[in-house]
């Protein structure tokens, strides 16, 4: 399970086009090069993502992903620098973990944050389970 922030915390997610876009950069296969991404709910001002690695190390799967994203949505934008803060936050499942609570509580993110009343009124999540 990772998460990303927006450098400053700027909340460049509140603006619908640039949601969508961050929504289907996530959705693009070979985007985290061999990892799959099983779920992902873009927030405000950060992203949160569950992802099985492939062969590909955590840091260069989501360093590809924050450089190639950062520049296209920076574009997107009209403005150059860095989008996202440098590193991110990451924690490794357990084998006594339930994956599909792992994802559930990433995609109840926007509830708890009180951006929706439900699941299906927030537009920017997805899991590979629906």
């Amino acid at each position: 399970m990772i998460t990303v922030v927006t450098q400053s915390r700027r909340a460049w997610f509140t603006e619908h086009t640039i949601a969508r876009q961050a929504s289907g950069l996530l959705h693009r296969d070979g985007e985290f090069k061999d990892a799959n991404v099983l779920c992902w709910v873009v927030m405000p001002d950060h992203i949160h993502v569950l992802i099985q690695l492939g062969d590909t190390p955590l840091h260069k799967a989501i360093n590809r992903w924050k450089s190639r994203s950062g520049r296209l949505l920076n574009s997107t934008i009209g403005r150059k620098g860095r989008f996202w803060q440098k590193g991110y936050h990451d924690h490794a499942l357990r084998k006594e973990e339930d994956i599909k609570e792992t994802a559930r509580y990433i995609i109840a993110n926007p509830l708890r944050a009180r951006l929706s009343k439900k699941y299906g009124d927030y537009p920017y999540w997805n899991a590979i389970w629906l």
